[in-house]
């Protein structure tokens, strides 16, 4: 068996710095992207972006198919919540810690309660109501900016696919984070940028934390 080397242990060491440089410098460009996205927002340079994505949607509401999407969208909008979002981690946490995975579910744990507090800080900072264009078909009482469901569910299946390293994990979770974000907007709880914002906030968490992703079986 082959003893490391001192050179391979400072270049990991050196490797890590540099991954945490990174992962830094994208959060923090993603929170000043947020902070962006919020002062547009609030001197109405985004209004017709927003008025008119959401207009949309109220249009669709409204069509032959509108009923079968606003289900298809209440159901979406509904995984996406902060309930199933607990119920659907805990279950991942216990499948990490069944399968030996314990530093994975650590990782994880690590992600979501970091995440979802850093959702609660921004949107309490903003403090942006939510958007009164169309009638709300969801029971909302927290502030609008950034997007919750946006946010967590960027960070949840995000870590996900993360954990599981495979193209079709991606795949099927940016599925589900773009259909859980537009679920928000036909609703009419959120405006298009409070998603959009949302998006890049967990992105940017996402990043941050990718530093310490821990390695998948057979892998160095």
């Amino acid at each position: 068996m082959k003893a490391c080397s001192p050179l391979m242990g400072v270049r990991s060491i050196s490797d890590r710095q540099k991954m945490l440089k990174k992962g830094a410098g994208i959060f923090i460009l993603a929170l000043f992207c947020v902070l962006g996205i919020a002062l547009a927002q609030r001197n109405g340079l985004l209004d017709d972006l927003n008025i008119g994505l959401m207009g949309w949607a109220g249009q669709g509401r409204e069509t032959a198919l509108g009923g079968q999407v606003t289900m298809v969208m209440r159901l979406a909008s509904a995984i996406g919540g902060t309930a199933i979002r607990i119920i659907l981690s805990l279950v991942v946490l216990g499948v990490l810690v069944f399968t030996g995975r314990r530093a994975a579910a650590w990782w994880f744990a690590g992600v979501e309660i970091g995440g979802t507090l850093l959702n609660l800080i921004l949107k309490q900072i903003f403090a942006a109501p939510r958007p009164d264009l169309l009638p709300h078909l969801d029971i909302v009482h927290s502030y609008s900016f950034p997007s919750g469901h946006a946010a967590g569910n960027m960070m949840f299946f995000g870590a996900l696919a993360m954990l599981a390293g495979r193209r079709w994990a991606y795949g099927a979770g940016g599925a589900m984070i773009v259909l859980i974000g537009a679920s928000r907007v036909w609703l009419g709880v959120h405006w298009p940028s409070d998603v959009m914002a949302g998006w890049i906030e967990g992105l940017g968490w996402l990043m941050l934390c990718a530093v310490w992703l821990p390695a998948r079986r057979g892998q160095q």
